[in-house]
This record gives C-alpha cells, sequence and structure tokens, in this order.
C-alpha cells in the first residue's frame, strides 16, 4: 500500500476496543497496533480507547471522529452468538451504527467486529488459524485513507 499525499508518520489512527470478550479483543488490538506499527505509525500516534462492549463502539467512534482527533479509526470487537436472540440485535446494531459514522463522518472507521458461533471460531479470527481481524482492519484504514488522498488529489 502507498500514501499518495500524506505520510504515514504523520497519520494518527484511532483504535476503539471492546472489553467484553476481552480474551479475544486484546488480541485484535495487539494485531492492529503491529501491523500500524509495522506500516510506520507508532504507538504515540494510536489513540487507543477501551468501551464496555461491542454496542457502545459506534458512539464512541463518532465522538472520536467529530472532534478531529485521529484521520481514521479501528473499531474491535466480539460478539459470541448465545442462546438468545441478544446476539442478533448487537451485531446488526453495532454494523448499522459503524456503518453510518463511516458513511457521514469525517474519517473512515473498519469494521473489525467478530460476529461468530462460539469462542473458537472467535480465537481463530484473532490471530489463529484464519488471520487477525484486527490487523486486517488496520491494512483497511490505511487503504482507505490512501483512496481518500487519491480522490482529493484529483479535483
Amino acid at each position: 500500500m502507498t500514501q499518495t499525499n500524506t505520510s504515514l508518520k504523520t497519520r494518527r489512527i484511532g483504535i476503539v476496543v471492546a472489553q467484553f470478550n476481552q480474551v479475544v479483543t486484546d488480541r485484535l488490538l495487539a494485531g492492529a497496533q503491529e501491523a500500524l506499527e509495522q506500516a510506520g505509525i507508532s504507538r504515540d500516534r494510536q489513540l487507543v480507547v477501551s468501551v464496555p462492549g461491542a454496542f457502545e463502539l459506534a458512539r464512541t467512534a463518532k465522538l472520536m471522529a467529530d472532534q478531529h482527533q485521529v484521520d481514521g479509526i479501528i473499531a474491535l470487537g466480539a460478539v459470541i452468538r448465545g442462546a438468545t436472540s441478544h446476539y442478533d440485535y448487537v451485531c446488526a446494531e453495532t454494523a448499522h451504527g459503524l456503518a453510518e459514522v463511516s458513511l457521514n463522518g469525517p474519517v473512515p472507521v473498519m469494521f473489525g467486529v467478530l460476529t461468530t458461533d462460539d469462542l473458537y471460531q472467535a480465537l481463530d479470527r484473532a490471530g489463529g488459524k484464519v488471520g487477525n481481524k484486527g490487523r486486517d482492519c488496520a491494512a483497511g484504514v490505511l487503504t482507505m485513507l490512501d483512496v481518500q488522498d487519491q480522490l482529493t488529489a484529483a479535483k
């Protein structure tokens, strides 16, 4: 991935991470931070905010975006299916809320919320055999910033 107008070293990336299912979200956070550092964005240019659960990610991402503290946001969480319909509501509203922030806000927001049937699937996607969604989101937010720069430069 290449940066057109803005050096990676000047980028500030916000990471909003849910505390619920922390054994999973800690791994997602580690993957995102490692990928950002490998891309040249030091830890002091990463604003990490913890929230209680996935449902609170969208509000916090909106607050972060509206304050223009960051160039892009990564939202990380893990919602694991249980015996009730709570899972369906949390997944749908979290996805909808984060999409709204990304579409209508000043910065891109990456959806790094795992929605799995069990803990094992979540761990597989948080650094296990399926990769790390946090790492993927770090690459994604940098790509979106590059696309944004290219489109802005094309004016």
